[in-house]
């Protein structure tokens, strides 16, 4: 194994000496990616050592229970334990669960430690995080460390620290497990100094039943607050647009007619339908409603099927974070719309590949509601055709009227595993669901004839 002691004295940018606080802070000038190294801090006849140190890439994944869904719980998770030692550069760190009042600067509890990878260590890590990491590490072939912060059943307001809620105007809750802030006080606040190059997040599934209408402006508005905070909290060394990847929420309940589930995917993209956008930008997200698990033993809330989940959010990471060309990390999303009375092409802005569908793209006339919303009258409607960029369904159900929106996918549990009727030509990713109205659609073109 090779050492190499460094001299802060030598290298060090600046030093910050926080004594009310009992800190003591040294920012390094930039380390080749690589280790391990020892770093030795020495103040007159006094030093401490930190050993096994490596250098690279810090990713923070937060959330609710899908975060935390660990190794165990996956599909072929003996075979995945059986490979993690393969891994010696991608390092786990668990953050304990603990709540606060107040914001801390430090952690009240540690569950993993910054570890070398072995089964034992990794079996209760987050799987997503876990996996995003080794695909990192295939891709990058330089050191991953990999923090997971999350708790099951938890809305999006309890990770937001209090600048972020008064964004959105949102309700103080005093008490609960649902007090604002109480996990960003404990959970995330105390690892503001870290430099992290991106944050995964898997949550929402909580926020399908709790302030479900302001979803659109919270997690933007989180994400705005996390990139200050962590900017701030390293001393400048994390970016202050770091990229966000986000896993846009899977399925529940089969047979479900709620809408909740579809307008938190909906509010996730901030009502865009896909990111980057003007609102959310230098985030990526992997769609997941084609995920299902029907049998998990775990809810069918917790699909198993995690390594599809960490591959896509892959994708998007070497697209945005690492700025890596020709990596399609998008599903098709409608660039333009032609309305007759007899059928809607819809124009995709890639290649799709399509399986015909009776009921999974549906319309709302306009004699009916105008603008048409989630609750508003939408009747099913079949693809009658397709060819490399668009696909054409029915108008017939509006009969005399006109088209006033459509939409695909809106329902809780749109399709099986892997068997949506819209996918991208080339990397097979699902397109996600979109709502589009005629009169109001500002991400395209609608043409009536």
């Amino acid at each position: 194994m090779f050492h190499k002691c460094y001299n802060v004295t030598h290298i060090a940018k600046r030093f910050l000496f926080l004594f009310l606080k009992g800190i003591w802070q040294v920012t390094l000038d930039p380390v080749a990616a690589g280790g391990p190294y020892n770093v030795t801090a020495k103040v007159q006849n006094d030093s401490a050592t930190l050993t096994d140190v490596l250098f690279g890439d810090i990713w923070m994944c937060g959330g609710q229970s899908n975060m935390c869904f660990n190794m165990t719980q996956i599909f072929n998770a003996t075979e995945e334990l059986s490979v993690v030692a393969k891994y010696p550069y991608v390092r786990p760190f668990m953050v304990a669960l603990n709540t606060s009042g107040i914001e801390l600067m430090d952690l009240i509890e540690v569950e993993i430690p910054w570890s070398v990878p072995t089964a034992s260590v990794v079996e209760e890590f987050s799987a997503v995080c876990w996996l995003f990491g080794r695909y990192m590490y295939d891709t990058l072939k330089y050191p991953i460390g990999l923090v997971e912060s999350c708790w099951g059943g938890t809305p999006v307001e309890v990770w937001s620290s209090s600048r972020a809620l008064k964004q959105c105007q949102e309700v103080p809750v005093v008490d609960g497990p649902k007090k604002n802030s109480i996990l960003w006080n404990s959970m995330i606040h105390p690892l503001l100094n870290m430099t992290i190059k991106g944050a995964l997040w898997y949550q929402g599934e909580a926020n399908a039943e709790y302030n479900q209408d302001k979803y659109n402006c919270s997690f933007p508005a989180m994400i705005d607050d996390w990139r200050m905070a962590f900017h701030q909290g390293s001393g400048g060394q994390t970016a202050p647009d770091f990229p966000f990847g986000f896993v846009q929420l899977s399925t529940y309940i089969k047979t479900s007619k709620d809408d909740g589930f579809p307008n938190i995917r909906w509010h996730q993209t901030a009502d865009f339908g896909f990111v980057p956008n003007l609102r959310m930008k230098k985030t990526f997200m992997a769609v997941a409603l084609d995920l299902p698990d029907a049998t998990s033993p775990y809810g069918t809330i917790h699909p198993r099927d995690k390594q599809d989940v960490a591959y896509r959010l892959t994708l998007g990471a070497r697209a945005v974070a690492y700025e890596e060309e020709n990596v399609p990390f998008l599903g098709p999303f409608p660039k333009e719309i032609a309305s007759t009375q007899m059928y809607v092409n819809i124009t995709y802005d890639q290649a799709v590949s399509v399986t015909s569908s009776k009921d999974i793209f549906e319309v709302c006339c306009s004699d009916i509601w105008a603008p048409c919303g989630p609750k508003s009258l939408w009747l099913q409607t079949p693809i009658v055709g397709w060819n490399l960029t668009t696909i054409q369904v029915s108008a017939a159900v509006c009969q005399s009227s006109e088209v006033a929106a459509v939409r695909y996918a809106w329902r809780d549990w749109p399709c099986e595993f892997k068997a949506c009727p819209v996918y991208s030509a080339s990397w097979i990713l699902p397109a996600p669901p979109f709502i589009i109205n005629r009169s109001s659609w500002k991400g395209g073109v609608w043409k009536s004839y």
